[in-house]
């Protein structure tokens, strides 16, 4: 083995790069079965960010069904999700970006819109096939403003025809129809809630002429978040509450709720997008379902008679889009050595296979930093968590007595949470010399619903704090240069990223992904799903206006002081552009380093591969300059002001 070079850190030479990344990257999405053919999404930068249906073979291979020209995306709640379903047959229905139309698509035709041109937007579909429809949720912008109209709809499948089902509730998901085509039950909840705070599930009858009759509530309520309703096959209501702290499994049968497996482990996610499963059943005795402890995701079978989880051995630390087909599962799994793949698993057999993986690139074990799940002490006695990287690779060694400088990367949410799956966008900083850590802050799920609720009146306290104390922590262990830490984030993480930059001094460099700098503005100036959200991560507003003003970094400019590059979409409906705008003039105006990159065509989050690229660079030669170190690829020169 050739002796490692000795170079500072910051000015390694790195295999993995930006044109690497994205040419041989994509996302992969919303696994189905249909007629025992299995199915998923692509998201291909490479095609400015198209959406794509894609089945595998007989022959192993995987073929496009979503023809050029055709986007499978739904903007419900703008961050959508659920934008198609599949007939047993292979006849698709989707949602398709460019006009919010829903497309039916039968096996070697092209698609053909069903629903008329409007207003309204779609996403959730469930067939229901003695009815000749679909049932979904919608989205009716008719009336314009921040506030559409959310229902529950019947789309006749023979001329298109929209039919209210239920409504009356600020928004609706999940609506799944039993077995027998008899019942129907779904989940909603109303402002000022969000989904993971409070939320009801339901069921009613459906009645001969299609109707819903009188519903019932099942679960939820009185600060009791319901996610993932899903029947058996025997007709028996199975759904994930949070009520004992956890999200744990219930099930509905009989009119009675009873546990199924108590643990202090979340059977269930913060419902961000439609179509995410964890749930799924081989026979009325066998449910097969993932859960995430503490932090890191698994997979088990369970016996809801016996109360019985038995693990299965997989080596994924993320499992997603759980879907069951006879005894064989489908899921998007995620590791820290391998990309995030398609994964078929053969219970009988206990035999994985990767059907599709999110990147080609071969990187070899050397260069990819192995994320170290660490707790730090952090305000009021407590304890944070997050995912730190050590910079890795073997063609270089620092010169002795130096530490690396450290990104600490807060996630956006802030309901949200950061795995430990490889991200070669992780891998790109520390291949390069930087120490990378991953913060899940207090707010974060994962660790049960006492975790997440910190943030409750706090946010933009806990969660810099946290950001701030997991800095000072790998300092003073020697594993990060204090005059070198950086802090980075998108949308709610890069409120969080200017709220560590303007109210503490320990980062002395930043980069805001579409983050939040005026709270005020965010409060009255979003889309609906969010449009409450504040009121419980910070106050309800106008009332406690002087809390929005006191948190919002825009306020504070004369605080700031040090340098900070602004990402931001220039179509975002999320965090609306004029955010980053005020926060560059603020500090132009300052006189300190700032620089600014928008993206023409980009909307909450890039999906162009050319726009992901340049922001990766970007960041990078940006910290290269305010850090004093030489990259050793040739980057892209950003414009940065007063320097």
């Amino acid at each position: 083995m050739a002796t490692p070079e000795i170079a500072p850190y910051g000015a390694w030479r790195s295999p993995i790069t930006s044109d690497l990344i994205v040419s041989s990257s994509i996302g992969l999405g919303a696994v189905a079965w249909a007629g025992g053919e299995l199915y998923w999404l692509e998201g291909r930068p490479q095609e400015k960010g198209r959406n794509v249906l894609v089945k595998r073979t007989a022959a192993e291979t995987a073929v496009d069904i979503t023809p050029p020209g055709f986007n499978v995306r739904s903007r419900v709640h703008e961050y959508g999700g659920g934008a198609f379903v599949i007939a047993e047959d292979g006849t698709v229905y989707f949602s398709n970006d460019g006009d919010r139309r829903v497309y039916v698509q039968a096996p070697g035709q092209a698609p053909r819109a069903l629903t008329p041109e409007n207003e309204r937007r779609y996403a959730d579909f469930m067939l229901d096939a003695a009815r000749n429809r679909l049932i979904c949720v919608s989205e009716d912008h008719s009336d314009g403003g921040h506030e559409p109209k959310n229902d529950l709809v019947a789309i006749a499948l023979d001329t298109g025809a929209v039919e209210i089902l239920v409504e009356g509730n600020d928004f609706y998901t999940s609506p799944r129809l039993s077995p027998d085509g008899q019942s129907l039950a779904w989940v909603s909840w109303d402002h000022p809630d969000m989904p993971w705070d409070n939320s009801q599930l339901w069921v009613a009858a459906i009645q001969a002429d299609g109707s819903l009759g009188e519903k019932t509530l099942i679960a939820g309520g009185n600060d009791e978040s319901v996610v993932e309703p899903r029947w058996s096959p025997g007709g028996v209501l199975y759904f994930s509450s949070d009520r004992s702290g956890y999200w744990n499994l219930y099930r509905y049968n009989e009119g009675q709720v009873e546990a199924i497996y108590p643990a202090e482990a979340e059977f269930g996610y913060p419902h961000w997008v439609f179509g995410e499963s964890i749930l799924g059943f081989i026979d009325e005795q066998t449910l097969v379902c993932t859960y995430n402890d503490q932090g890191t995701w698994k997979l088990a079978t369970l016996n809801p008679q016996r109360r019985a989880l038995t693990p299965i051995p997989v080596p994924y630390s993320t499992i997603s889009y759980l879907q069951v087909h006879g005894t064989t599962l489908a899921f998007i799994g995620g590791s820290a050595t391998r990309p995030t793949a398609i994964v078929t698993h053969d219970l009988f057999r206990g035999e994985s296979h990767r059907v599709k993986e999110a990147s080609t690139l071969q990187i070899e074990a050397g260069y990819l930093s192995q994320p170290q799940a660490i707790a730090f002490p952090t305000e009021n006695g407590q304890v944070a968590h997050g995912w730190y990287y050590p910079p890795t690779n073997p063609d270089f060694q620092a010169p002795a007595d130096t530490a690396p400088p450290l990104l600490v990367k807060s996630h956006g949410g802030p309901t949200a949470m950061a795995s430990a799956s490889l991200n070669l966008r992780i891998q790109y900083w520390t291949s390069r010399g930087f120490a990378f850590v991953d913060v899940n802050y207090g707010g974060s799920t994962g660790y049960g619903r006492a975790y997440h609720q910190r943030l409750d009146g706090h946010w933009g306290i806990v969660d810099v704090q946290d950001c701030v104390n997991v800095a000072k922590y790998l300092v003073a262990k020697g594993l990060a240069d204090g005059e070198k830490l950086a802090i980075a984030g998108g949308s709610a993480g890069g409120y969080t990223t200017l709220a560590a930059l303007t109210f503490h001094d320990v980062f002395k460099a930043g980069a805001s992904y579409y983050g939040i700098s005026d709270l005020e503005v965010l409060a009255t100036d979003t889309h609906k799903f969010e449009a409450r959200y504040l009121d419980r991560l910070i106050g309800k507003y106008p009332e406690e206006k002087d809390k929005y003003v006191a948190r919002s970094p825009i306020h504070f400019p004369e605080k700031l002081a040090c340098p900070v590059i602004f990402f931001q979409g220039l179509e975002d409906k999320v965090v609306p552009p004029n955010q980053a705008e005020m926060m560059v003039d603020a500090l132009k105006t300052k006189g300190l380093p700032v620089a600014y990159v928008p993206f023409a065509g980009e909307q909450h989050g890039f999906r162009q591969a050319e726009n992901i690229k340049k922001a990766l660079d970007s960041e990078f030669y940006f910290y290269s300059q305010i850090f004093g170190f030489t990259p050793a690829d040739a980057l892209e020169p950003v414009e940065i002001f007063n320097r």
